[in-house]
């Protein structure tokens, strides 16, 4: 039926209007700290079974063939957008609040309303309180304080924090945790480079800086966006070239029913 093929082509200029957007979201995040790109992903509709020549039922001597059936599809929809966290490069910064995560993990950060969310984002500040914060304010934990007689911040690979004093002191006064999931891909983003932990993606598991599989904490660095932007714009390409066929076959069917039409009027 002409419908069917109208439905099934709208269905794929949709499929490939989300695309778009996906692909529009990654190549403006180009240069947005640890953003991690998104793919969109696609699965098939129901198929419905239909006479494989319906006009063989009026032909003599062919009944038989009437009963063969083929199976055809009704389009495509949307299953789920992926967020991909793979290992973006990292760049030195020359800030000592700066903190990048080479390898597996994500820093914990609390909101004020005391729930924990997660970023890959290391570019941290001190309060006005000597607490060690985002930029959009939130404490980054464990709290770690630095005093007022500090001249100095000193992260190791392995997390640990120094305080080196105006008179020179060095003081410990704890370390940087991490955490990871069984499936970061299933984490909720929140915006502002803050993630969610959700059922999909597991429990957090939290552990301390290159041991047991989690990442390296590189200080004065930040980790770029692991957006490829010659990949973004090939499947830009790609995708409107999707959507433009589908198009077409719009406009293949509108004709083919005026044809029709016209043949009846005959």
């Amino acid at each position: 039926m002409p419908t069917r093929a109208l439905r099934t082509a709208a269905s794929g200029m949709y499929a490939q209007q989300v695309n778009i957007q996906v692909i529009a979201n990654n190549i403006s995040n180009l240069n947005t700290n640890s953003f991690k790109k998104n793919r969109a992903e696609f699965e098939d509709l129901m198929y419905q079974e239909v006479a494989a020549n319906p006009l063989n039922a009026e032909l003599p001597g062919v009944t038989e063939k009437t009963s063969m059936k083929v199976q055809v599809g009704n389009g495509v929809q949307l299953s789920s957008t992926q967020k991909m966290f793979s290992q973006g490069d990292l760049h030195e910064s020359g800030s000592q609040m700066d903190l990048a995560i080479q390898g597996e993990g994500f820093f914990q950060i609390r909101k004020p309303d005391g729930s924990m969310v997660y970023s890959r984002d290391g570019s941290f500040k001190i309060s006005s309180e000597g607490t060690i914060v985002t930029a959009s304010g939130y404490s980054v934990e464990p709290g770690i304080k630095v005093t007022a007689d500090t001249a100095q911040v000193q992260v190791t690979k392995d997390g640990q924090v120094s305080l080196v004093e105006n008179n020179g002191n060095v003081l410990e006064v704890g370390n940087m945790e991490l955490v990871k999931f069984v499936n970061p891909g299933g984490l909720l983003a929140l915006g502002n480079n803050l993630y969610q932990e959700t059922p999909a993606s597991g429990l957090p598991l939290i552990g301390s800086p290159a041991s047991n599989g989690f990442g390296e904490v590189h200080q004065g660095f930040t980790e770029a966006s692991n957006v490829d932007i010659v990949e973004e714009m090939v499947a830009m390409i790609t995708a409107q070239r999707a959507y433009e066929i589908n198009s077409k076959t719009v406009k293949t069917v509108e004709d083919m029913m005026q044809m029709a039409n016209n043949l009846k009027r005959g």
